[in-house]
């Protein structure tokens, strides 16, 4: 017998783990917990710019330059981004095939009368599709600027501003946000399950650290626009 016949008769171990629901659930977990950290830094970054224009474009500097003289220019914010890229796709991939085996699951006296979903299941569902949404609104307002007529490239501080001028960019990002602070909310406390991080005598302060952290997102990230609107970031 051959080794590719061996190969072909026997999935590798990461196959093997990415075909298993409890794997899909792992994946999920692993690259929640990556964006997680994105946000994180991400929130802390758009802080700056409660302190100038001179802060927040500085910064945005320093990350194209990030790496030098090892990585060239921006560099190191396109090995970022695809890492990013890498995470939501699988979280996706995996919440979607776990979602399709939920429902070939359920007995067939269920398939013209569903149980209704639990509210985290469809904060879950309904976020993700709005988050996914908002992700290529995003990109193409303060990534590529192409529906950011007033902005300019490399001066992210006049380009918030000039984004958040407009009211329908401060609601699609107000629903965006509030949507992240739920998908947190939950997503956290069940990558701790998923993760064996979870048992009774922790339950009750992972859920309180779940809880804090999506409200300190939420509200961290909607301070920018707020701040515009209300002139206090001009």
């Amino acid at each position: 017998m051959t080794t590719a016949t061996r190969t072909a008769r026997h999935p590798s171990t990461l196959v093997t783990l990415w075909r298993s629901t409890v794997g899909k659930k792992a994946v999920m977990a692993v690259s929640g917990l990556v964006m997680l950290l994105y946000l994180v830094a991400h929130m802390l970054g758009n802080l700056k710019i409660f302190f100038g224009p001179d802060e927040l474009n500085g910064y945005a500097h320093w990350l194209r330059t990030l790496g030098e003289p090892f990585l060239r220019y921006e560099w190191f914010l396109w090995i970022a981004r695809a890492g990013l890229l890498a995470a939501v796709v699988l979280h996706g991939v995996s919440a979607y095939q776990l979602s399709r085996r939920d429902i070939a699951a359920r007995p067939s006296k269920y398939v013209h009368k569903r149980r209704r979903a639990s509210y985290a299941t469809r904060t879950m569902r309904w976020g993700g599709v709005i988050l996914g949404l908002f992700i290529v609104w995003h990109i193409l307002d303060l990534t590529t600027l192409t529906v950011n007529p007033n902005a300019e490239h490399g001066k992210p501080y006049q380009n918030i501003v000039a984004s958040f001028s407009n009211w329908y960019s401060c609601v699609i990002y107000v629903v965006a946000m509030l949507a992240v602070g739920l998908h947190v909310r939950h997503g956290f406390w069940s990558a701790a399950q998923t993760l064996g991080a979870s048992n009774a005598r922790r339950e009750k302060a992972l859920k309180l650290a779940a809880n804090g952290l999506a409200l300190v997102l939420t509200v961290g990230f909607l301070s920018v626009p707020v701040a515009v609107m209300t002139g206090v970031v001009s």
